[in-house]
């Protein structure tokens, strides 16, 4: 199996962020992948124009409290989008699955019901180093494909016809 960076992306396929405001909810639990995809998709967010005063960080305790705090935030006029980083690596009970799957459509209701781009840079693995290499790793930074998601779906946004 060829190993790929998954955050290898062309920059002038980018739209320029500055005129967005863009949250970006980090789980605590997880801390050395979690810290790693947040700087990441930061760095990538000014990397395309979004202004630092744009950029509103906040910390949940784990992956599960993702989905409360983006439609919180999502609920906001001011925030045009949420990226949502997280990281579940599997363990020996089904506590995995429950959380995967309530996290993932957690958020997909998000968006839907807020009508923004509620970003899932969440991380569902089977192991530690798994987690690490897509979290500035070998595999690239899934918080870095988060950020360029966010802005190409703003780009999205203000161009679809409704």
């Amino acid at each position: 199996m060829k190993k790929t960076n998954l955050s290898d992306y062309s920059p002038s396929t980018v739209p320029n962020g500055a005129p967005w405001t863009i949250a970006v909810v980090a789980a605590e639990w997880n801390p050395e992948v979690t810290n790693a995809m947040l700087k990441g998709a930061v760095e990538t967010l000014l990397l395309h124009g979004v202004k630092e005063d744009n950029i509103i960080v906040h910390r949940v305790p784990g992956t599960y409290e993702l989905s409360y705090a983006a439609d919180t935030l999502a609920e906001l006029d001011s925030i045009d989008a949420v990226i949502c980083i997280g990281c579940v690596i599997q363990g020996e009970t089904r506590h995995f699955e429950f959380i995967c799957q309530a996290v993932s459509q957690g958020l997909t209701n998000v968006a839907l019901a807020n009508h923004k781009p509620i970003i899932f840079s969440v991380l569902t693995t089977d192991t530690m180093q798994q987690a690490l290499d897509r979290a500035g790793g070998q595999h690239g930074n899934k918080g870095v494909e988060g950020a360029i998601t966010a802005l190409k779906m703003l780009q999205f946004t203000d161009q679809a016809v409704f």
